[in-house]
């Protein structure tokens, strides 16, 4: 199954508590994200003008932190040091844009990154190697294009009904069955597991994710 997201794709989907201005400077844009730094909420995508400022709600989160541990989980289980640098602003400056996701994770280059990291800086740092995205309710600025200008290269997208793997290739986002990232992980199991959270209890959840990883050793795949 083949399937692309690019600009010209149907809008994505995101919380219902976002607004979108337009006509919005990239000075305007720099000074809420230094207003807000030092705040988890809003977050903040900008398009060359168009603004979204988005205040997760607690469905949208507890989603987003679900989907985050099974990478947390899965890479344990194969000795992958990892880094989680959850919603953390990425920004280019000469395309006028920028976003916060939900949650991104350096897999493969987790090792090109210092120990300490204080800001990430894309014209010498490499993009997060995963990112999520949560849309469950209403349309919002689109974020595929957002993430191709900056070169990441896999989106995991969870909506109401499953979780979708998109892989970058030549420009655009091409949908896949299992994620590069964390080979052997395909869409189907983490639906299976987010939906799983809705009927286990939520160690009884966390297990089951282990034995899991547990059973699909895939060897360490860094860089």
């Amino acid at each position: 199954m083949t399937a692309t997201a690019t600009a010209s794709a149907p809008e994505t989907r995101a919380p219902s508590q976002s607004v979108i201005l337009h006509n919005v400077s990239w000075r305007t844009y720099e000074c809420l994200l230094k207003d807000f730094e030092n705040s988890s909420a809003p977050r903040f995508a900008y398009d060359r003008g168009t603004l979204e400022i988005m205040s997760p709600l607690p469905e949208h989160e507890e989603r987003n932190r679900n989907i985050a541990m099974i990478v947390e989980i899965v890479a344990e289980e194969r000795g992958l040091s990892i880094r989680n640098f959850g919603s953390t602003t990425f920004r280019q400056r000469a395309a006028l844009r920028g976003f916060e996701p939900d949650s991104c994770f350096y897999i493969q280059s987790a090792g090109r990154l210092p120990p300490r990291v204080t800001r990430i800086d894309l014209t010498k740092d490499p993009p997060p190697d995963l990112v999520i995205e949560i849309d469950v309710t209403s349309p919002s600025l689109p974020k595929f294009p957002l993430y191709a200008q900056m070169s990441v290269p896999e989106v995991w997208r969870d909506t109401d009904e499953e979780v979708t793997i998109f892989a970058l290739q030549d420009g655009e986002f091409v949908e896949r069955r299992d994620s590069v990232a964390l080979p052997g992980l395909t869409a189907a199991t983490l639906t299976h597991f987010v939906q799983a959270t809705a009927t286990l209890a939520r160690l009884e959840w966390l297990r089951t994710v282990r034995e899991w990883a547990r059973s699909h050793p895939q060897g360490p795949n860094q860089a």
